[in-house]
């Protein structure tokens, strides 16, 4: 394939060819001289189009609006003298005048403004169409008239030439670049391409708490008995959630400083995470979140908020997608107060649910393990309960399948189980007639583990809730020990 040459035609040089020597002055000179044309006349060129390009923009805004007046003072619709509507542009241009002007010029200067130049020439056009009404010689009933027809004149002689003055100008700036791109300078120069290769920076591992997160969970089983049990029974997982605490609550350096950063320091943030890539890694806002909760067990609220606003930052950066930390702090550095309240709020909120669940679990660590008792059922549905509304009617009909039984003993039997009801905490009472297995819990567990043993015997003797019925077991040492059963629940340290 041929190589095309002709590019090179454009570049315009100053050698010894293009000179035509003189005995009195010497080559370099004449090269010199040459040289110096050239520049100057490109330079010329350039100011030269630039001042063509700022008038014809400035002329494309002024000849529509004289346009505009010219249609209205021929209009045969204008609701008022010519001369009238003429005055009252002037008087508005003159008394509120707009500062809106063309690049470059200055808009406290009235004459440098569109407003300004429009003016200029509407007085011009007074003046031309007074001095014709005056060498007419007309009467002063002509007078209005006649000014009327030589302000719509004159501004219709206006439009033509400016609309020409446009033309000129356009045909003008096209021949000069034109002329312009005929040889090829310095201005011409760029970048084809650049073909260079810099490796990335390989991406930061994830934290740790990531893998143990992903981890499979041990399949649980479901057990088919209903029994009480204790509380605080030992459980099979419990390593292994202190060691994900752990591993949350460690921060690496760099986490470790970003926690540190005061609130609302968006700028101070977004100029950490560009220098620390390692901030915005997987299980980052996890940290900070175990971060938080360490700090707040710590007695440190300040910096548990801290570390609760940091982990959002980085959520939010998350959620929003590709460059959603960019967008974030774009709008944050901004000072978008709508967009930083409802992030402050969820900051607040996220903090108050936090600081809620550490002070649940430090009241019930001051508990310091107390044995309790607790009823468990894998369907609630397997318990009866058989709460008594009030004592025997004093007509009392048996139903069903009581023919053969003794009024009075159903009687004494109804009046004891009313009797052993009544003798109840009323907190108790309370959740029994509710029938709900978590209610009974509740009350249970704030009872010492012998007074709740006694109140279950009670419960059962009465047949409030039968523990002998299927699915329910009494497996409190009482319990168990009356049906012949070693007393295996196990203990709390």
């Amino acid at each position: 394939m041929p190589l095309n040459y002709q590019k090179w035609d454009q570049l315009e040089l100053s050698d010894d060819s293009d000179i035509e020597g003189h005995p009195n002055v010497d080559k370099r000179s004449l090269i010199r001289w040459k040289q110096r044309d050239i520049h100057e006349k490109r330079e010329q060129r350039k100011v030269k189009i630039d001042h063509l390009r700022a008038q014809i923009a400035c002329n494309n805004v002024l000849y529509p609006r004289i346009q505009s007046i010219q249609a209205s003072l021929t209009s045969s619709n204008l609701d008022k003298p010519r001369t009238a509507y003429f005055n009252s542009l002037v008087e508005q241009l003159e008394k509120n005048p707009s500062k809106e002007c063309p690049p470059g010029n200055d808009p406290t200067k009235a004459e440098q403004t569109y407003d300004g130049m429009l003016l200029s020439l509407l007085h011009q056009v007074v003046s031309e169409a007074a001095k014709v009404v005056k060498e007419a010689g007309v009467t002063d009933d002509q007078r209005e008239e006649k000014l009327g027809k030589a302000l719509e004149e004159g501004m219709a002689e206006h439009v033509v030439r400016l609309k020409e003055t446009i033309d000129n100008d356009s045909k003008t700036l096209e021949e000069e670049e034109k002329e312009q791109k005929k040889h090829i300078t310095s201005e011409d120069m760029h970048d084809g391409f650049a073909n260079k290769y810099v490796p990335p920076k390989p991406e930061p591992a994830p934290l740790p708490i990531v893998a143990q997160l992903d981890k499979p969970s041990k399949p649980k089983t479901k057990t088919t008995t209903t029994e009480i049990e204790v509380i605080n029974a030992p459980q099979e997982d419990e390593s292994t959630d202190e060691e994900l605490d752990d591993d949350i609550a460690n921060l690496t350096p760099s986490l470790e400083a970003f926690s540190r950063l005061p609130l609302k320091a968006f700028e101070q943030s977004f100029r950490f995470i560009q220098q620390h890539r390692d901030v915005v890694v997987p299980g980052a806002s996890d940290s900070l979140l175990g971060a938080a909760f360490k700090a707040q067990y710590g007695n440190k609220p300040k910096y548990a908020k801290q570390c609760v606003h940091q982990s959002l930052l980085l959520q939010y950066g998350d959620k929003l997608g590709v460059d959603g930390l960019g967008v974030f702090f774009k709008k944050m550095i901004a000072g978008d107060k709508r967009a930083e309240a409802v992030f402050m709020d969820d900051v607040e909120k996220t903090y108050a649910h936090l600081a809620g669940r550490v002070q649940k679990s430090q009241e019930e660590a001051k508990k310091g393990g107390r044995e309790t008792i607790m009823l468990a059922s894998e369907n609630e549905g397997d318990i009866t309960f058989n709460v008594p509304s009030g004592p025997p009617p004093a007509e009392l009909i048996l139903g069903e399948g009581m023919e053969g039984m003794d009024v009075e003993e159903v009687r004494k039997a109804l009046q004891l189980r009313w009797d052993i009801f009544q003798g109840l905490p009323e907190n108790l009472q309370a959740a029994l007639q509710t029938e709900e297995l978590a209610a009974v819990n509740k009350v249970l567990g704030d009872m010492e583990v012998d007074e709740a043993e006694e109140i279950l015997q009670r419960l059962d003797f009465a047949g409030i809730i039968p523990f002998s019925e299927s699915g329910v077991r009494d497996e409190t040492p009482a319990g168990r020990a009356a049906a012949g059963l070693p007393p295996d629940a196990p203990e709390v340290d």
